[in-house]
């Protein structure tokens, strides 16, 4: 007569996660097999030997028979190592060593060790809140998963060493007390940055094209020579982005955890993500994918910042398939059996020399390259590329009366709270536009009903256009960043000091800016 168990587990799809019951048979057969259905995949093939050798290290006795394990749903497929520990208590409650009455109150996850200890997996939070409004009571999982899933309010995180002490647990034999967090206390204690804008010295032009940059959530590049600070300054900027929010810090560690990212220790992020991928980056790791996929660096770098040093020197193909990601805020990834989405709404600070050698707008240092060089070299970035990035700034190089000078430079809290300030008026302005809430997502209609200047402001654009050499996609670029200068100052109107400032953050449109 066949064995019959049903145990409860849970797989990521995209950053979500959805429930899966683990079906175990055992059934009579001359020759003993082993058999796994319900499209298991890689890890999950390779379970049975992980499975089998944990039961018999961990004492019991191995059930000599025909087992076949399903994973239901089984028109998706399932992929990790977390199925390792509820597939083990599934044949051991099919064998009779394990008391069925709870097993459908918690969903175990966990991968085992040849020993039967059991091992973090990724995916926890994820799994952890979308089983927060089901009937589930628990999750029983490795120690190292416990702070990440007691993240999630009202969830019973039940922490176990290996597959013994699951065992004793669902057999009520041990009663070990239920991991908890303080979830406020744990978000602020991972709320701090270890750095600070007070650091850098001098390039206070700079910091303040940063500062509105973060207010409009306008992407950013920056032109100067090497050593004049750009990546010292990018770094710097998640400390004056508006904090995050619980549900935003929620969906970023979502991420993190499903790429296996995430600090165990730290349980949630609560810090703006900067990413700073290598030039020699491939589009998959940037955009994401793979033959698993999973989420790149444009969604690992989602609700914070994503910084690309020496832009020009990224491959064409792995810039060009950041359009997307930019224009829409996620990132879909297409299988022949599946499509995934992943979020990536992001800010891009950019950073590149100037030429070639780098020293072309430095005073101190002689520039080597001709202008077809410099040509060259800078239109390596692609029009449509440029087009997303409202501000081009000039940073030079820092003289050594602003490095020796002991004047701290205003602290990240202070242009913050501006920056704060300033977009709480976009959300105001922006409450009845769905999915909109920053000035740089402003398409032509909302530029033209939110953007409007007075006859002398036009023609203060129009002499910047023809006098300056600043190109057609200026135009509007300068209209929405002279608006978020204006919600900085407090103005409801866009003045002319206004637009003056934002035609200074156009520094690549100007045809002739290298040789001034």
């Amino acid at each position: 007569m066949a064995k019959f168990s049903k145990v409860k587990s849970a797989s990521v799809l995209g950053i979500n996660a959805y429930v899966v019951d683990v079906e175990c048979n055992l059934a009579r057969g001359r020759v003993p097999r082993y058999v796994t259905v319900g499209l298991p995949e890689g890890a999950v093939k390779e379970s049975k030997e992980r499975v089998l050798t944990a039961i018999r290290n961990t004492g019991y006795k191995y059930p000599g028979n025909k087992i076949v394990v399903n994973l239901a749903p089984a028109d998706i497929k399932k992929e990790g190592t977390a199925f390792d520990l509820p597939i083990a208590v599934g044949i051991l409650a099919a064998a009779g060593y394990v008391d069925r009455d709870r097993l459908s109150d918690y969903v175990l996850l966990g991968e085992l060790s040849l020993d039967g200890r059991c091992r973090k997996v990724k995916g926890v939070i994820s799994i952890a809140i979308s089983i927060k409004n089901s009937d589930i009571k628990g999750i029983i999982l490795s120690q190292e998963n416990a702070r990440e899933a007691a993240v999630v309010e009202g969830l019973d995180v039940i922490p176990v060493n290996g597959l013994e002490e699951a065992v004793k647990f669902l057999n009520s034999e041990i009663d070990p007390n239920p991991v908890k967090v303080d979830q406020k206390k744990l978000f602020n204690q991972n709320a701090l940055y270890k750095s600070n804008f007070a650091e850098v010295k001098g390039q206070e032009n700079v910091k303040r094209s940063m500062e509105v940059a973060a207010a409009g959530a306008h992407n950013a590049l920056m032109i100067g020579p090497p050593g004049s600070g750009k990546t010292m300054l990018a770094r710097r900027i998640p400390t004056i982005l508006p904090r995050l929010t619980l549900d935003e810090a929620l969906e970023t560690t979502k991420i993190h955890s499903v790429s296996g990212n995430l600090n165990s220790k730290r349980g949630i992020i609560a810090t703006r993500p900067f990413r700073s991928p290598h030039h020699t980056i491939s589009d998959a790791a940037l955009i994401g994918g793979g033959r698993i996929p999973k989420p790149g660096e444009v969604s690992l770098s989602h609700n914070g910042v994503l910084f690309l040093d020496e832009l020009p020197e990224f491959k064409k193909n792995v810039l060009e398939v950041m359009r997307q990601p930019l224009e829409d805020g996620d990132v879909t990834i297409s299988r022949a059996k599946s499509t995934l989405s992943y979020p990536a709404t992001f800010m891009l600070i950019a950073a590149m020399n100037p030429c070639p050698c780098g020293y072309a707008t430095d005073p101190n240092n002689h520039c080597s390259c001709t202008p077809s060089q410099i040509q060259r070299y800078i239109s390596k970035i692609s029009g449509p590329l440029l087009d997303r990035i409202d501000i081009h700034i000039e940073v030079p190089a820092v003289d050594f009366k602003e490095l020796s000078s002991k004047k701290p430079g205003e602290k990240s809290k202070y242009i913050r709270a501006r920056v704060e300030k300033a977009r709480q008026i976009q959300q105001k302005r922006f409450q009845n536009e769905k999915g909109l809430y920053a000035n740089a997502h402003m398409d032509n209609r909302l530029i033209k009903k939110y953007c409007k200047i007075d006859d002398s402001g036009s023609k203060l654009l129009n002499t910047a256009l023809e006098k300056l050499g600043l190109s057609a996609r200026a135009y509007n670029k300068i209209l929405k960043v002279s608006r978020t200068i204006a919600d900085l100052a407090g103005e409801t109107k866009i003045k002319n000091e206004h637009l003056s400032e934002a035609i200074q953050y156009r520094s690549l449109d100007r045809q002739l800016w290298i040789y001034d």
